[in-house]
């Protein structure tokens, strides 16, 4: 705790060196409404660049700056530049800038060039909101600037200019993004801390990290992505941020957009979206209807989601906004394949009675508080209430249901019902220390979960039935899951000059997860109901540094030091799944995650951004092969039955490049015509290794789940209305377990993942109110499958889809 005093103190005498000096301040404002405009570009003397806040405010140090008079330019998609000379910095100590909206008359070339200024990917500045991202390794996806299937929310076209992501492809219509970097699993993406406008959308932050719920494409504004550096301010995950912001309504009074998809393998997809705003009210919401039949039998998937958010802007200090998303959908799943079975056949299904359903529901409040220009406050509340269930056959026999249903006539059905409520809230103080501006970010958060899981068995008929059989069951559980985390966070943003900055913080956590149940077990042939309680209460102390350095407005030379923590979850702490075993001694894992990094632009027509990185990992969970015998089998037909043993497999060490080059071949407009080329490079060059087992065969094995080579070629070419996107994607061999296991088991739960490379079509013709999308996923017709899963969808291998086409026509109003 010494440690935690002195760097206590250590903030509140920086945050008492605050000094004054002039600078530059000020709003951006829609004159139309008084709406403050956000994410706005602000230029001065055509050498400092800043962006306004979600407020519409800015502030530019303007010391360092000489001559009589000072020249300012604001520029922001969709309204009419502004710009203004003034005699002395003193002039606009704070200045308020109205900005009008582009009308009509505007060429559609000029329209144009705003709509496509930007390759779909740019970088959070060091201070975002009430949010603090210097030297922190990070990418922002611009949907607006992506072209892809949005339909189906395609994860490699989405983030294919974020280098280091490993995707599992568990369904054709993208309802669950799995996603992981540098060794991390991407089962449901649990190692990422997964939030949409800033508030968690999991099923338990910190008990049941995994995202059932993924926002439609369609309504995403941009996606936020910081690495294991996020730890500090966001949560504990060593994978780091993902946040999705959603749109917030057009500057009119009113727009509509409607969409409409078709695609192979009987996909559709109706989008509509409504938002605008009035005087002091913006609003915006969505519903979506997705279906599909599936490339595979037994694939079929209804999915709706439903969105609404509204915000008020009080008065000039004080914004309040609420929200509320609503998804459910229920999927048939086809089961995973044995090896032989994907290879002869991969569209093969052996199960018919497989099904998976989900609830979802999140809400959330804001409330924005600016005390000054310099002093800005975020209160966020949110709860989310919601279910899934799955229900079928977890047995790894690769035989029909037809057959099954013989021996075994029950399905074994889950269901988990999540209610959790939290707040956090966040105060970022901007200030002056030896004459450069800084900023000291303070943040608390509260956090209570409560989750009940069941598992029984269920009907043994075809349909999706998610009841359990009123009787004793052969086998089953039923825990309650109580969770509770509170945390204080802060960082503090230093600048020595204009060059260099350095960023402390520290996050300290109370973390307590509980498992509070029963289970009934086969011994010697007699059924036992058997009471279970645990309880974990841990006190967690993080530190982390970031050091930038500025060559110019341009380039940066960044690095990073941060610790993370991740908590052993519900799943590790009690399941019944002959395939899977707990090691009942699991622990905690911890460890850290450094970077080093050199990104920027050159002559505005390359980017990039090239980092090494270092993943320390301490009691890293993983999965071990082992065999059931006749002492510990299950039943009796389980006997030398491989399984899998989720434990404390050993320490690992991670370390790799990961690098993006974007280059703009050209970019030109001339004669009401615009052209340009675009290509990108996004490469993952990384090595994990088991360094310290108690399993001395694990020692120098390779991590799983971490293919050596990632790499993504992509070409963008925009020819007035008409745009489009070639994409190649390749990802190398990866092992499934600790163990290395290359030769794969009867069952499929071990074995190697095969490296496998996809090319995706993508293309976009806009007229008027309209837009005619058309694409090609898999264009190669490529089999291949990117996970070997335990449970559900499988077990087994999980195929990827083969080719398929889309075609999507969208109305805006």
């Amino acid at each position: 705790m010494k440690s935690l005093f002195f760097t206590y103190l250590f903030f509140c005498f920086s945050f008492a060196g605050i000094l004054a000096q002039e600078t530059l301040s000020g709003i951006v404002y829609n004159v139309q409404d008084n709406q403050a405009i956000s994410l706005a570009k602000v230029i001065l003397n055509d050498s400092l660049v800043t962006q306004t806040n979600i407020d519409g405010t800015f502030i530019i140090n303007a010391s360092s700056l000489t001559g009589k008079s000072f020249s300012l330019q604001v520029l922001s998609l969709g309204y009419v530049p502004y710009s203004v000379t003034f005699d002395t910095a003193r002039d606009f100590s704070s200045l308020r800038v109205p900005m009008q909206l582009i009308v009509n008359e505007l060429s559609s070339v000029d329209l144009l060039q705003q709509d496509h200024g930007d390759e779909g990917i740019t970088r959070l500045r060091s201070v975002e909101g009430t949010a603090i991202y210097a030297a922190k390794k990070n990418e922002v996806i611009l949907m607006t600037q992506s072209l892809g299937n949005k339909s189906t929310n395609n994860s490699r076209q989405v983030y294919a200019r974020v280098p280091g992501l490993n995707f599992w492809e568990s369904d054709g219509l993208g309802l669950q993004l799995e996603i992981g970097a540098r060794g991390l699993s991407p089962q449901r993406t649990s190692n990422f801390n997964t939030r949409q406008n800033g508030y968690d959308i999991s099923a338990d932050a910190l008990g049941y990290p995994e995202s059932y719920y993924t926002p439609p494409t369609e309504a995403i504004d941009q996606i936020q992505i910081v690495r294991g550096a996020a730890s500090l301010q966001y949560g504990t995950q060593f994978g780091g941020l993902l946040n999705f912001v959603l749109k917030t309504g057009s500057d009119k009074s009113l727009e509509a957009i409607l969409r409409h998809s078709i695609g192979s393998f009987g996909m559709r997809n109706t989008y509509l979206s409504l938002g605008g705003s009035k005087g002091n009210w913006r609003y915006y919401s969505f519903y979506q209807l997705k279906k599909r039949d599936g490339w595979r039998p037994n694939s079929k998937i209804d999915a709706q989601t439903a969105y609404f958010s509204a915000q008020c802007q009080v008065n000039e200090k004080l914004r309040l906004s609420y929200e509320f998303t609503h998804m459910d959908y229920v999927s048939q799943q086809p089961g995973g394949l044995d090896d032989a079975s994907f290879y002869f056949n991969p569209d093969t299904s052996f199960r018919s009675r497989n099904w998976f359903q989900v609830d979802w529901n999140v809400s959330a409040v804001h409330l924005d508080y600016q005390f000054t220009s310099r002093t800005q406050l975020n209160t966020r509340f949110f709860g989310l209430f919601s279910s899934r269930d799955a229900l079928g056959i977890l047995d790894s026999e690769y035989v029909s249901d037809s057959v099954v249903i013989i021996l075994n006539p029950n399905r074994d059905l889950q269901t988990a019902v999540f209610a959790n409520l939290g707040s956090e809230t966040r105060l970022v103080h901007r200030y002056l220390l030896s004459d450069k501006e800084s900023a000291l970010l303070l943040g608390m958060r509260f956090y209570k979960g409560f989750t009940t899981k069941k598992q029984g068995n269920a009907s043994g008929i075809s349909g999706a039935d998610f009841t359990f059989e009123n009787k004793l069951d052969y086998y089953g559980s039923e825990f309650d899951f109580p969770s509770y985390n509170s945390a204080f966070f802060a960082e503090n943003l230093i600048r020595f000059n204009d060059k260099i900055s350095l960023t402390p913080g520290f996050r300290f956590d109370r973390i307590v997860t509980e498992a509070d149940g029963y289970f009934h077990a086969v011994v010697n042939d007699s059924l036992y109901y058997i009471d279970d309680y645990k309880r974990l209460d841990r006190n967690v102390c993080l530190f982390g540094v970031g050091l930038s350095f500025r060559f110019n407005s341009t380039k940066e030379l960044y690095a990073n030091f941060s610790q993370n923590y991740r908590a052993i979850n519900f799943n590790d702490m009690q399941v019944v799944n002959s395939n899977l075993v707990i090691d009942p001694l699991l622990k905690d894992e911890n460890g850290f995650n450094i970077d080093l990094g050199f990104r920027g632009n050159h002559n505005t027509s390359i980017e990039f951004d090239l980092s090494l990185f270092y993943l320390n990992y301490s009691n890293r969970i993983g999965y071990l092969q082992q065999y059931y015998n006749s002492n510990d089998a299950p039943v009796p037909s389980l006997v030398w039955t491989s399984y899998r043993l989720s434990t404390n497999v050993g320490d690992s060490r991670t370390f790799g490049l990961e690098s993006y080059i974007s280059y703009t071949l050209f970019n030109r407009s001339k004669h009401k015509a615009i052209q340009s080329l675009n290509v990108f490079f996004n490469g993952s060059f990384q090595r994990g290794k088991y360094v310290s087992s108690e399993e001395l065969t694990i020692v120098g094995k390779e991590v799983e789940l971490n293919p050596n080579i990632s790499a993504r070629i992509g070409l963008k070419f925009l020819h007035n209305r008409f745009s489009s996107s070639l994409l190649y994607s390749f990802t190398s061999s990866q092992f499934s377990d600790a163990e290395n296991t290359i030769l794969p088991t009867t069952n499929a739960l071990f074995g190697e993942i095969p490296s496998y490379s996809v090319v995706d079509f993508s293309s976009k013709y806009s007229f008027r109110e309209f837009a005619l999308e058309f694409g090609i996923n898999n264009l190669l017709d490529t089999s291949y499958f990117t996970r070997r899963a335990s449970g559900y969808p499988g077990p087994g291998i999980i195929p990827s889809d083969r080719r398929n086409l889309y075609f999507s026509l969208q109305y805006t109003l």
